[in-house]
């Protein structure tokens, strides 16, 4: 059996607790759905245990680790912050780590009902985060650059599901990102991963973000894809009025990776319906949807 095989139940979680965080191990573990580099189970009712379960490299739980309790008291939406580290031993030779809960519904399963609040908070998250990396701050070759160097990537996702009709429209969006100008300004910290999933519900707009995993250095375009991605239709403009941080070519340069990341979600939802493995049956809607809202403008 392979590490990737190892299957993680509630049973696997408490032993590990009991091995490594005895005063945690009493507490109920519930399976938390969806996920796929790493596995989440709810633990008693405000902690979490993340599992590295496809993740071929513990990297991304260890920039959580390292990154989040310096950004999160920072940030006005509530994030998952690391308590307590699970190294990798005989019983589960992979990280995994104790984290804070955050409350609310994810997107994929919910919606927003607020679109103006859920704007303007978007905005204030991302004003917050969008500050100056350090020089040691992590930095993924296959996001946070300018379109341009993700071409083949969007190429891949854009003959596979860009559906019928609509490939002039996708296309054209997509050129002028990859004509827009680089980011001129210092690398940025971003998210890296902004979708349905990632973001949580309550009362109707955003109340949280979570799987910080993706988390780097680069060019912000790759978070403000989420005016189109995440907010529901009409809302793009309320957002970048109250980011108030990004010229022209920064929207160019969003508007493109939305509608690369809305051809990611028809994939997945697309693999889902199949059963192939990491599919996700509920993001072919929002895939579409969002991706209508990127060629609305």
């Amino acid at each position: 059996m392979t590490h990737a095989d190892i299957e993680i139940t509630a049973d696997l979680v408490r032993d590990l607790l009991r091995e490594q965080h005895p005063d945690l191990a009493d507490l109920a573990i519930r399976e938390v759905a969806g996920g796929w580099g790493n596995q989440m189970w709810r633990l008693g009712t405000d902690l979490a245990v993340r599992m590295q379960r496809m993740d071929p490299t513990p990297e991304f739980q260890l920039n959580e680790r390292r990154w989040l309790p310096v950004l999160a008291p920072r940030l006005p939406l509530p994030v998952p912050t690391p308590v307590r580290s699970g190294e990798p031993s005989a019983r589960f030779p992979k990280h995994w780590t104790v984290m804070t809960w955050v409350p609310g519904d994810p997107l994929d399963r919910s919606s927003i009902s607020r679109g103006d609040h859920a704007a303007g908070t978007l905005a204030g998250f991302l004003r917050a985060l969008h500050v100056p990396a350090p020089a040691d701050a992590p930095v993924r070759g296959d996001r946070g650059g300018h379109p341009k160097t993700c071409a083949d990537g969007f190429d891949r996702l854009f003959h596979a599901v860009v559906p019928d009709g609509l490939a002039d429209d996708v296309r054209t969006v997509w050129d002028d990102a990859v004509a827009a100008p680089e980011w001129e300004g210092p690398p940025l910290w971003m998210h890296g991963d902004l979708h349905p999933a990632n973001v949580v519900v309550s009362d109707g707009t955003l109340s949280g973000v979570i799987d910080f995993g993706d988390m780097s250095a680069g060019d912000p375009a790759w978070d403000l894809a989420a005016a189109w991605v995440i907010l529901p239709a009409g809302a793009a403009s309320r957002f970048f009025d109250a980011y108030a941080q990004a010229d022209a070519g920064t929207i160019r340069r969003a508007r493109g990776l939305a509608a690369m990341k809305s051809l990611f979600l028809l994939l997945m939802g697309r693999n889902g319906d199949l059963g192939l493995p990491g599919g996700k049956p509920g993001w072919g809607p929002a895939g579409r949807a969002a991706l209508d809202r990127v060629l609305r403008g």
